[in-house]
């Protein structure tokens, strides 16, 4: 499976309807990002209008749907809007929504992909990203039985298996191979079901108030009276409905055969586009639901985070004449001994750096830290690369010495291993966002030889001091 270029959207598209669990009118616009951007919904109703990124650390809840949220704001039931970018390999949008769910539309994905592909799709000049399974990845919930492995392949598919021991339903299986047609004319129209055996617990948990017969399917797995009938059709606002025999509620025809499976493998599809990343592999999993998926795409991003950075590791030659020595490090930055944590630059590109930082008994901290026992500090090994992250950013002003760096954020931050005198430590830091009004976002890993002793991500603003 060979990289890809990233996508956009051609032009801004608008789509309508009401929240399945809100029942609220709500409307929701896709329009055109640049490479890298993501996509990230905006809550155009709130104040400041906040953008969220659709990022599988953002996601807030799994009950009956994925919500996503940073600070006050969320978006909830974002999976079948999220399942549409990715069957049509849309990898950079802005979604504006005025309310706090998307619309629920059919109940399937095909509304909104009918959406993107009138907006038309942009080909960008960077490539996208790609996670490729190298070996067996298991994911297993013990309670509910649910099982998902990743499994190396050439190319991204994805199986699911469902099983209700439900009379109607029975074991059902759909597949997905990675095509966009095969998306669109096999997976986007499958519509999300409910049993009727639960409606009343939903209706009762008000998460349902925009549900009704047109945008789900209803499973009927067992006979009622009509007595529950008639305050069934009262509260999906129908005059009347039956069930004649066990099976679909009112006879409903099927889009698929498979349906319910296939809506499984459409959401699983959507949940697991929050990695941001493209997939290389295999995917078959046994009773999916959203609180798994999300897991399993928990666990694919820490995978790929872990391969990326293997992969990216640096290589330093001591011989080599440096990007910056510490002479020219201290013409930038304003540390001085003993806090100034980087000795020098071997690597230096708009997108990362790479500094070096040689740990020796000299360290003042060994004083303290520990008498006989001396380990270099986690919190000094986060400085460090904050410092070489500051030397990225300085490079893009003029007059560095003009300006300062202080930290905003630290976060996902692991110390893997102790780093001791006599170890040279490799701070490389990545930006995972392009600098906006001085805040620079990166991905901070620090290694000594093949091995990552630290990893985190680093928000910090940089301020000219003369302004």
């Amino acid at each position: 499976m060979s990289l890809r270029k990233q996508t956009s959207i051609a032009k801004s598209i608008s789509i309508n309807g009401v929240g399945l669990h809100t029942g609220a009118e709500v409307s929701l616009t896709f329009r055109p990002a640049d490479a890298n951007h993501g996509i990230r919904f905006q809550r155009i109703d709130l104040p400041d209008k906040p953008t969220i990124a659709a990022d599988v650390n953002r996601v807030a809840s799994t009950l009956r749907g994925t919500t996503i949220r940073e600070k006050d704001a969320q978006v909830s039931t974002i999976e079948h809007v999220m399942s549409a970018l990715a069957g049509l390999h849309i990898d950079n949008v802005v979604v504006e929504i005025d309310g706090p769910e998307t619309p629920i539309m059919d109940g399937s994905s095909q509304p909104f992909v009918e959406c993107l592909l009138d907006a038309g799709k942009k080909e960008l000049a960077e490539e996208r990203e790609c996670f490729v399974i190298e070996e067996p990845i298991e994911y297993k919930d013990e309670v509910t039985g649910t099982e998902i492995v990743g499994l190396p392949s050439d190319d991204f598919e994805v199986t699911a298996m469902i099983d209700f021991s439900s009379p109607v339903l029975g074991k059902q299986y759909a597949s997905f191979h990675g095509s966009s047609n095969s998306y669109v004319d096999e997976i986007a129209a499958a519509r999300t079901f409910v049993f009727l055996r639960e409606l009343d617990h939903l209706f009762d948990q008000n998460l349902i108030r925009g549900g009704n017969l047109d945008n789900a399917l209803v499973i009927a797995d067992r006979l009622m009276n009509q007595a529950e009938l008639d305050l069934l059709a009262k509260k999906l606002g129908r005059p009347s409905v039956q069930v004649d025999q066990e099976g679909i509620l009112n006879t409903t025809s099927l889009r698929y055969h498979n349906e319910p499976a296939k809506h499984k493998l459409l959401d699983l599809v959507g949940d697991l586009n929050l990695i941001g990343k493209d997939i290389q592999g295999k995917i078959v999993a046994s009773k999916p639901g959203h609180s798994a998926n999300v897991a399993f795409a928990r666990l694919l991003k820490e995978k790929y985070k872990i391969q990326r950075r293997l992969k990216g590791r640096p290589k330093y030659d001591p011989a080599a004449t440096p990007v910056h020595d510490t002479m020219s490090i201290m013409g930038m930055l304003p540390h001085r001994y003993p806090f100034l944590l980087v000795d020098k630059v071997i690597e230096l590109t708009s997108s990362y750096v790479v500094g070096v930082k040689n740990i020796t008994f000299q360290e003042h901290v060994f004083q303290g830290h520990f008498p006989g026992n001396p380990i270099f500090p986690g919190v000094m090994i986060v400085e460090a690369l904050a410092q070489t992250g500051g030397l990225l950013a300085l490079a893009t002003v003029e007059n560095p010495t003009d300006w300062d760096t202080y930290f905003l954020k630290i976060e996902n931050t692991r110390f893997k291993q102790f780093v001791r005198p006599g170890d040279t430590l490799l701070l490389k830091m990545e930006l995972l966002s392009p600098i906006r009004r001085g805040i620079v976002h990166m991905q901070g890993t620090a290694y000594v030889g093949d091995n990552i002793v630290a990893e985190g991500e680093l928000t910090a603003q940089i301020v000219d001091r003369t302004k």
